[in-house]
């Protein structure tokens, strides 16, 4: 998950190394897949830091994608970078129209069911789950929840979720609290 104050966003991760010369093996979250190798500037973050860094060359394979960078010089160099998470700045994420979010900016939001199910507070967005269909908010209880029952609820504008208000911090969705 992001830092709410860091002004990266997590676009991907190392997820293994590729052969000898450096190469590693990586998960795009951007979509399509390889839009991760568009972006002008990209860093890892580590255990031991964030790092800028520059996409050499990469490769769809059929088990994904893999990946040559720049700071990356042999099969120890890759090994040694465990599961790093690859990021981007906020900055360069492309301006989205008025009902279309990013997943970060929906993760932290406090869920709120609507008026006819009385308003009351079902949890907070944890994460995101794509599914092919449509994504699905994951909502997690809070302090403030009704309950203590994580709910999937899916995230179709106008049918299940009905606003979203990123200045308010909140979700409002049509959603039986009782499911």
């Amino acid at each position: 998950m992001n830092n709410p104050r860091s002004n990266l966003i997590d676009v991907g991760r190392i997820c293994g190394v590729y052969g000898i010369k450096g190469w590693v093996k990586v998960k795009s979250f951007t979509q399509p897949t390889d839009n991760l190798f568009n972006y002008p500037a990209l860093f890892v973050k580590t255990q031991h830091g964030v790092k800028p860094c520059k996409v050499l060359s990469y490769e769809q394979r059929p088990k994904g994608h893999v990946a040559q960078f720049d700071f990356i010089k042999n099969r120890t160099d890759a090994e040694h970078l465990g599961n790093a998470t690859i990021a981007i700045e906020k900055s360069a994420l492309v301006e989205l129209g008025d009902d279309d979010f990013y997943w970060h900016d929906l993760i932290g939001l406090n869920v709120i069911a609507s008026p006819t199910y009385d308003g009351v507070p079902l949890g907070v967005v944890h994460s995101l789950i794509e599914t092919g269909a449509n994504d699905v908010l994951v909502v997690k209880p809070n302090d403030q929840s009704i309950d203590t029952r994580e709910r999937l609820i899916p995230y179709v504008f106008g049918q299940y979720i009905q606003q979203v208000d990123v200045q308010a911090n909140q979700v409002h969705v049509d959603w039986d609290p009782e499911f």
